[in-house]
């Protein structure tokens, strides 16, 4: 299996190629720079494996919730890639993703992922690695204070994400003794978009028309009223 993958709805901006269980990775943390800098990337990905466009299965992307600004560009340019290949597209959450690393790289298996959302908010997602190595969710993605999420069963719950660096105080209250411990400065990659995309059934695949963002909260992309 071939699929190109997308990550910029965090502060770090990735794409991946997998090729048959082998992954290629490129990975740069720059916030204001997504735009300019995923579509080089993907070239220079698909440049160094001599992959065309038409040769891949699938691309995928990390489809949020994240950064408002940073999950619009995932999603235009992998509906853009997707129709230029005619190939379908395979969605990814941006907490799955987070959780996914967080296994991959500290060896944590139950995870609780937060992102910073703002207005006093936290993305929250409760992850568990299955025995294949995956991260499953536990618990709907959801929005919600940071003192009211919500929580899965059991102990041992590692926290990690950005919204663990913002509310420090809250989070470790809201979930007490069943927290092991929490890294606030783990970013997504597109590695882990990558490995969780290549799990995900056929049937679950979509048309380019179908490669939706995951916002979570509606009033995230409307402007604020002006006071009188």
């Amino acid at each position: 299996m071939k699929i190109l993958a997308i990550e910029t709805a965090t502060e770090a901006c990735s794409a991946a190629l997998y090729l048959d269980g082998n992954i290629q990775v490129t990975y740069q943390v720059e916030p204001r720079k997504h735009s300019e800098l995923i579509l080089p990337m993907l070239d220079q990905l698909l440049a160094d494996s001599g992959i065309g466009l038409t040769q891949l299965d699938a691309v995928a992307f990390a489809n949020g919730p994240g950064a408002f600004t940073g999950v619009r560009i995932a999603t235009g340019v992998v509906q853009g890639v997707a129709y230029a290949g005619d190939l379908p597209v395979i969605r990814v959450s941006t907490l799955a993703s987070l959780a996914q690393r967080a296994y991959r790289e500290l060896r944590q298996g139950r995870l609780l992922c937060a992102f910073d959302a703002r207005m006093n908010e936290v993305y929250w997602g409760c992850y568990q690695v299955n025995i294949d190595g995956l991260a499953v969710s536990v618990l709907d993605d959801q929005i919600a204070p940071p003192e009211s999420v919500a929580l899965p069963k059991g102990e041992g719950w590692y926290g990690v994400g950005t919204g663990w660096g913002s509310y420090t105080e809250q989070l470790s209250q809201r979930v007490g003794p069943a927290l092991s411990g929490f890294n606030a400065d783990l970013y997504c990659s597109a590695e882990d978009v990558a490995l969780l995309a290549s799990a995900v059934p056929e049937a679950q695949w979509v048309a380019a028309d179908q490669a939706l963002p995951v916002y979570l909260r509606d009033q995230v992309a409307k402007k604020p009223k002006k006071l009188l």
